[in-house]
């Protein structure tokens, strides 16, 4: 039985290390010239939430922008640039919002609140003679 075991744990070892070899540096793939492009923009009037992000890479070299729309009324702009000889650099501007031109309305008249409701009292009535009530009958036949 102990020549079981030791033969099964030498497959198993042998299995093993064979599947999570490491994979020799020749036969990685990499990329020399990496290179994407992506971006979003979220405008919800709902909730409020304005942002957006764009951003490219060629290479080494990685550019990009964002904003946001702060609490305050401004658009918070960041423009980044990312390489291995300056490292990461942002440039962070403010920008106020453009609002379209509202229409003013004139403001709604001021009326003195109405005064508080009085109410009546109600008229105050005597009980009147407690009822006669007849004796209680057993009941049985």
């Amino acid at each position: 039985m102990n020549n079981k075991i030791v033969v099964f744990i030498c497959v198993v070892g042998i299995a093993y290390g064979s599947v999570l070899a490491p994979v020799p540096l020749a036969a990685r793939v990499t990329d020399v010239l990496p290179q994407y492009s992506y971006g979003y923009d979220v405008q919800d009037s709902l909730t409020g939430d304005y942002k957006g992000h764009q951003e490219q890479r060629n290479g080494d070299l990685v550019t990009g922008s964002y904003s946001v729309v702060d609490p305050d009324g401004t658009r918070r702009i960041v423009d980044y640039t990312a390489d291995p000889l300056n490292g990461f650099n942002a440039v962070v501007r403010r920008e106020p919002l453009v609002v379209a031109a509202a229409k003013v309305i004139a403001p709604a008249p001021i009326v003195a609140p109405a005064p508080p409701p009085v109410y009546a009292r109600a008229p105050f009535f005597a009980p009147g003679p407690a009822p006669l009530l007849a004796p209680r009958q057993p009941y049985y036949f």
